[in-house]
């Protein structure tokens, strides 16, 4: 394991080896614990999408929401299904929705306040990619859980962990904006085994993951936008050794995501040769 290795590792909190019952409970508390000091706080609210992460983070809220109401406070969870038109996998998301059993679920159709936003630069002369309209779906996902959260008194979830905080795979102010990312030092793997020990249907976690945000490749596999597979992210994250070429790859996703993981620069702190390209 090289030194640089090791100190992604440390700087993203990654275990070597998890205990589920230990990580969900840690997680469970982590939750109740930040809204008992934010005594105003009457809901969670998170994105649903069908995926490993949202489900995962999902399940455990909608816990966390159940325990906090047995101890006396009023706190609800409200899963928020956001699809763009009519979603390619639509029945993960479903599946994940009733593995879940929130108190509140929610569908928030994003096409039409996306097609504007979009409709409205190209009328400004700014054309934006498939790619870029992706980040814009990302972004108006971020936009409506904030409203709910603010017309709930809620705080919003994140499901990044360090397999995506790793190599910045995720939109900066999408999916990347929370108040709580409640995931954080898991990876893929240890993600699975979390949901495993929650009895999770297995296709939801078994199932290829995907970003699901452009139109002209709706289900494109992260692993294929990666150039690298999350099994190799993870013994990477597990301090194991990899391949030269796959151990440049996550290097460079790495150190060019690095805006990604900070707080918005200033005159005083910043850093050269950053890349921030908007996504």
């Amino acid at each position: 394991m090289t030194d640089l290795q090791e100190e992604i590792i440390k700087k993203l909190h990654v275990k070597k080896t998890i205990d589920p019952a230990t990580e969900v409970r840690g997680i469970i508390d982590f939750i109740k614990d930040y809204v008992k000091a934010n005594n105003f706080l009457k809901s969670l609210v998170l994105g649903i999408s069908g995926g490993q992460d949202s489900t995962l983070l999902g399940k455990l809220s909608q816990m966390a929401a159940e325990e906090l109401r047995s101890e006396g406070l009023d706190v609800y969870f409200y899963s928020v299904r956001l699809p763009y038109g009519r979603q390619a996998d639509e029945q993960d998301a479903i599946d994940a929705v009733k593995f879940i059993d929130p108190d509140h679920n929610e569908v928030v159709n994003i096409a039409p306040a996306v097609d504007a936003s979009v409709s409205a630069l190209a009328d400004s002369g700014f054309n934006l990619s498939d790619f870029h309209k992706g980040n814009e779906k990302a972004r108006e996902r971020m936009k409506v859980q904030y409203a709910i959260a603010a017309h709930t008194s809620g705080v919003v979830l994140g499901t990044d962990h360090a397999a995506e905080a790793l190599t910045g795979f995720y939109t900066k102010f999408g999916d990347g904006a929370c108040d709580l990312t409640p995931l954080t030092g898991l990876n893929k793997r240890q993600g699975r085994e979390l949901l495993k020990y929650l009895d999770c249907p297995a296709h939801l976690y078994e199932k290829v993951p995907t970003a699901d945000l452009e139109s002209d490749k709706p289900l494109l596999s992260d692993e294929e936008a990666l150039g690298v597979t999350y099994a190799v992210i993870d013994d990477f994250l597990e301090g194991q050794p990899v391949s030269d070429s796959d151990y440049e790859t996550i290097i460079r996703l790495y150190k060019r995501s690095e805006h990604k993981r900070v707080l918005p620069y200033h005159r005083y702190h910043l850093p050269k040769n950053i890349e921030n390209r908007g996504e």
